[in-house]
């Protein structure tokens, strides 16, 4: 063979392995790779241990610090993480073919109510726990749009939160049909109009810019996983975005744990709640299960928490299935879950938006070390904190320390305990 014909021949060989390359890593870092998840099994309400994911943070050290949102303790590493941070308030959606659910379970407070049509969603407010999260995947998710009364309740987490979402409710007009154009008045109620909101909140602005929608984004903070969970979902349910690279986001613009135009701290009118109830799991429990719907007959929607004894904790089934976490294979618990009423108004405009009445006054419940506690709730603003009391007294419910998930039910809503129902 001539020195021409090797020549081309090792050319060839070379074009070839530079092409395999290159779509190699087209394909590795663009397109996501379906993932086989080990199977889990539900005993008695619980699940059977899985093998721990790669990439979540492993911190061994005396846990001594509390954490200021649920009053867990966690590592000096862990919260020298923290402390140069403000809270995530991050959008993640429930709709069935959503699940498994990225995330939730490093949430040190989630909050659920509906968000259309009987479907519910889920505002996660991620701080301490999430310290441990992955460093090198999309960890929350799948994250959804924008709804008023869930800025009511971000606003709770900063001067200025750092809000989560893909769009939002907005004064959305209809488009001529020949032109597509906007033609026509509003349709959205104002009430609705969370878009607009976030803007008159000032997290629109430069220095204060907290709201975090996924569209003035990158690629590297947030990206589109179709087939993330073994499985192809519609486009809607699957946008995932990477914890860190949005409290990175976040200092770009000036928002560490102060807000730099005036240097205060976020938590500088922080109303911690009271963590002070023993961790003490109870020999019999009352009741051993709750639970309730959010609208009759949306079953896929229909929630129970059921009492773990041994880890005393609740565990969390929705839609008669147990609910896990994508990242971790572990279902969803909680030390503490509160029920909390609220008026609900539906449907207030053509686009079929609701609102619920976060801002006020109300009645609920409350679920921890295996008792049922009746409360009250009130929160005097938006940006004031929701203070939950004792029902008939002026004392603050103290809350175990460790997650807490927050119900947001209807009025007259009924739950189930056992075989009983209760208004």
């Amino acid at each position: 063979m001539n020195q021409k014909k090797i020549i081309s021949l090792l050319s060839l060989v070379g074009l070839f392995l530079l092409i395999t390359g290159l779509s190699y890593f087209i394909f590795g870092r663009v397109f996501p790779v379906k993932s086989k998840k080990p199977a889990v099994t539900q005993t008695d309400g619980q699940l059977t241990p899985a093998p721990k994911k790669t990439g979540v943070v492993s911190f061994t050290g005396p846990k001594t610090e509390i954490c200021p949102l649920n009053g867990a303790l966690f590592t000096k590493e862990e919260k020298d993480i923290w402390s140069t941070r403000r809270p995530l308030t991050v959008m993640v959606e429930n709709h069935a073919d959503a699940r498994p659910q990225s995330g939730l379970n490093n949430a040190d407070i989630v909050y659920e109510a509906v968000a259309e049509g009987g479907i519910t969603r889920f505002l996660g407010v991620f701080y301490c726990a999430a310290v441990k999260g992955a460093e090198s995947k999309y960890d929350l998710g799948p994250v959804r749009s924008a709804r008023t009364y869930f800025l009511d309740l971000a606003s709770e987490y900063s001067d200025y939160p750092l809000y989560v979402h893909v769009g939002g409710a907005n004064c959305g007009a209809p488009k001529d049909p020949v032109t597509g154009r906007t033609a026509g008045p509003c349709v959205t109620d104002k009430k609705a109009q969370a878009i607009e909101q976030i803007q008159d909140y000032g997290w629109s602005n430069k220095g204060t810019w907290s709201d975090l929608s996924q569209f003035s984004l990158s690629y590297k903070v947030c990206r589109r996983e179709p087939e993330r969970t073994g499985t192809v979902k519609d486009t809607e349910h699957t946008m995932y975005c990477s914890s860190k690279e949005l409290w990175n986001i976040a200092a770009d613009r000036g928002l560490t744990n102060l807000t730099e135009i005036n240097k205060s701290s976020w938590d500088k009118k922080f109303a911690p709640w009271s963590f002070k109830a023993k961790d003490q799991a109870s020999s019999s429990p009352s009741p051993k299960s709750f639970s309730f719907d959010f609208w009759s007959g949306y079953k896929d929607y229909s929630v129970t928490w059921t009492y773990d004894a041994t880890n005393n904790r609740y565990l969390r089934t929705n839609g008669n299935q147990a609910q896990v976490d994508f990242n971790d294979d572990q279902q969803l618990s909680a030390k503490n879950v509160v029920i909390q009423y609220a008026k609900e108004t539906r449907s207030i405009d053509s686009n079929l938006h609701n609102l619920y009445d976060v801002v006020g006054k109300g009645t609920g419940l409350v679920f921890r070390n295996g008792e049922k506690i009746e409360i009250t709730w009130s929160k005097a603003s938006r940006t004031a904190r929701t203070v939950y009391k004792i029902k008939d007294t002026d004392n603050e419910i103290t809350f175990v320390p460790g997650s807490v998930w927050i119900e947001i039910l209807p009025l007259n809503s009924a739950v189930t305990y056992e075989n009983t129902s209760q208004p």
